[in-house]
């Protein structure tokens, strides 16, 4: 059996029955009618449904109502001559009936008796940790007993092989600064280059005068790179050909270790026969 909504329609309906027969309100359940209230004498010895009828004795919207008690409104209405009611707009507007959810059971006293034992654990095992508390460089070596000993060998294989690689970084940003001083050097000459051939053919068409700015300016990109690229390859060559003068060892003096001390001279010792 499905449960709808009452609507205004309805509750109208249902007032409106009441109204015109309230001598059989009683009997059959809030004006229904005498067939329909001996249809539900006879259907109480029946096993009743899943779903039983609400109660129409004060109908408001948002009420359940079911389909059923519906199709008997229509009926009683249309057996009084009531025939602007039809099952159409009784039904129009409604939707199934959704009850609302049931209230949260209450916990019993062992549920609540247990929450309240589990809380007092826990904060005192918040204060334990509070008085107790460890260092971090404690707390870090028990959760990670080993990251000395990883910290150090990765140190150890990462560590340079030649002493003159140590402070590689300060190089390294040298070369950096020079790159970028080179780039700099190229853009300025470009530009400066484009900017005068511009101005120079300013009565020039405006097609030749960017044709010939954008010749110019490749010309001398070209040619710096080729400057650039030459003096790069004459400091490789000169690196490279360059030789380490030869060490060569002479021996300038000689010594003998106590050589100059004298030697001391021996002392006679007399002795005595008699």
């Amino acid at each position: 059996m499905v449960r709808l909504v009452m609507t205004a329609f309805i509750v109208e309906g249902l007032q409106r029955l009441a109204e015109t027969r309230p001598e059989k309100t009683e009997a059959g359940g809030h004006g229904i009618g005498p067939e329909e209230a001996k249809q539900e004498s006879t259907s109480a010895s029946t096993p009743k449904p899943a779903i039983e009828e609400s109660s129409l004795d004060r109908p408001v919207v948002g009420n359940p109502i079911t389909h059923d008690q519906i199709v008997k409104l229509w009926k009683a209405l249309k057996r009084e001559g009531i025939a602007e009611y039809s099952l159409e707009g009784l039904l129009r507007g409604s939707h199934v009936y959704i009850p609302p959810p049931l209230p949260k059971p209450e916990p019993s006293n062992e549920y609540k008796a247990l929450m309240a034992r589990l809380r007092h654990e826990e904060e005192e095992r918040s204060y334990q940790r509070m008085l107790k508390q460890p260092s971090r460089m404690e707390a870090f070596s028990q959760q990670f007993p080993n990251a000395s000993a990883q910290a150090s060998a990765f140190a150890e294989v990462n560590r340079p092989i030649r002493e003159s690689d140590n402070g590689d970084d300060e190089v390294t940003f040298g070369d950096v600064q020079k790159q970028v001083m080179v780039i700099l050097n190229f853009l300025l000459s470009v530009i400066g280059v484009a900017a005068t051939i511009w101005i120079a053919a300013r009565w020039w068409s405006v097609t030749a005068r960017i044709f010939l700015t954008m010749g110019g300016a490749l010309v001398v990109l070209v040619a710096e790179v080729a400057v650039y690229s030459g003096y790069i390859w004459r400091l490789t060559e000169a690196k490279t050909n360059r030789k380490e003068p030869k060490e060569v060892r002479k021996v300038m003096q000689t010594w003998v270790v106590g050589q100059d001390e004298k030697p001391e001279e021996d002392s006679t010792v007399l002795l005595d026969t008699n």
